[in-house]
């Protein structure tokens, strides 16, 4: 007889899942909805939710600070989660577990039962950035926000020490959940979609009337950027990869940065396109039909890169960050180490030579069943 740990759900009655909040577009988003459905009966409490059409939304409870001035403010709210975490959730009932889903403080939460703290398991998208990482994320690099990271990294730091069990999304987010919390975690890739990217091609056949006139509109070959349109991407590099290569470029996302980014397009050497707010289909089918896409973040594990190349898109990202974890040098896609014209003019050739049908099998690993065992597993082994 081969005995093994009890999974979490024939385990446990009910849980807690808590998050930072919840937007329309995000990664984060999209795990805290997988890790719901490998939970169904667990409750789920967030400051405020901005996606109210989410599958998730009836089992949500808000904060009070959906109520207030700064919903919405995330600066502003950062500074006040450390202590809202502490009281949001009370003592409405006893769970068995809680999970925390993290990129700020949602790690900070207390929850008090009858019977006493339930045991915490903490899911780390990445130590939040504006304190311990600010040379990742500009928005935490100015004085005044550098001077509250001060204050704030040793409660954050604290209230790590009270969880049971840290898992990182990558082993680049290990190693600063180790750096800045002082903890060890185990490494637990989130979920692609990559089986439904797979079995849906050609999603060009698959996209709205509407969304298929876009696409016939673009270029027949061209250098592929997709995200938020703000600062850390670093879409202005995308641009200058198709400079480099002498290949139109195509930008799909939204953002405040929109701006700045039609400015520098107006400056490129190239044709540069612009396509707001694509569904999931139409994104899908831009990668299938991109020439290479271009990945400059340096991401905590970069969900896109991964979504990209199980449509059959080679890849040029960052070898700095998560994508590193993901992208198989020479087979699925190239990793640069800096952004000169001549290594992007390099790297994007030597991507567009990849056998583009061998690159789809080299992210079977991330999807979303493998997630949803492992996590499940690992909740479960350290609550028996």
């Amino acid at each position: 007889m081969v005995l093994r740990a009890p999974r979490a759900s024939e385990v446990i009655i009910v849980g807690l899942l808590v998050h930072e909040w919840i937007e329309p577009h995000g990664g984060s988003e999209r795990v805290l909805e997988v890790i719901a459905e490998t939970f169904p009966t667990s409750d789920i409490v967030v400051p405020w939710n901005n996606a109210p059409w989410r599958t998730i939304t009836p089992r949500v409870r808000e904060s009070w600070l959906a109520r207030s001035p700064i919903r919405n403010r995330k600066a502003a709210a950062a500074v006040a989660l450390p202590a809202v975490w502490r009281g949001v959730v009370g003592s409405r009932k006893d769970y068995d577990w809680v999970l925390a889903s993290t990129h700020l403080f949602s790690h900070h939460v207390k929850v008090e039962g009858l019977l006493g703290r339930p045991r915490k398991f903490v899911y780390v998208h990445s130590p939040a950035r504006y304190i311990w990482n600010p040379e990742l994320d500009a928005r935490g690099d100015g004085t005044l926000a550098r001077a509250i990271g001060a204050a704030l990294k040793p409660i954050d730091r604290r209230r790590a020490q009270e969880a049971h069990a840290i898992a990182a999304n990558s082993e680049f987010v290990r190693a600063r959940v180790e750096a800045a919390w002082r903890r060890d975690a185990v490494v637990i890739n989130p979920p692609v979609d990559v089986d439904r990217i797979m079995e849906g091609a050609p999603w060009a056949d698959r996209v709205e009337a509407a969304e298929r006139e876009v696409l016939d509109s673009l270029p027949d070959v061209f250098v592929l950027g997709a995200s938020r349109f703000v600062s850390y991407k670093r879409l202005d590099l995308v641009i200058r990869a198709g400079e480099a290569a002498g290949l139109p470029v195509v930008l799909a996302g939204e953002g405040p940065l929109r701006p700045e980014l039609e400015e520098l397009a107006a400056q490129a050497g190239v044709p540069v396109h612009f396509v707001e707010r694509p569904s999931s289909p139409l994104l899908y089918a831009l990668y299938e039909a991109a020439a290479v896409f271009v990945f400059p973040a340096v991401e905590d594990f970069g969900m896109m890169p991964v979504e990209a190349m199980a449509a059959g898109a080679p890849v040029v990202a960052n070898g700095l960050g998560g994508a590193r974890e993901s992208v198989t040098p020479g087979v699925s896609g190239v990793l640069v180490d800096g952004f000169a014209a001549g290594e992007l003019r390099e790297a994007v050739d030597a991507a567009m030579s990849l056998d583009r049908a061998s690159i789809p099998d080299t992210v079977r690993r991330f999807s979303v069943p493998r997630f949803q065992e492992r996590i499940d597993r690992w909740v479960g082994e350290g609550v028996r």
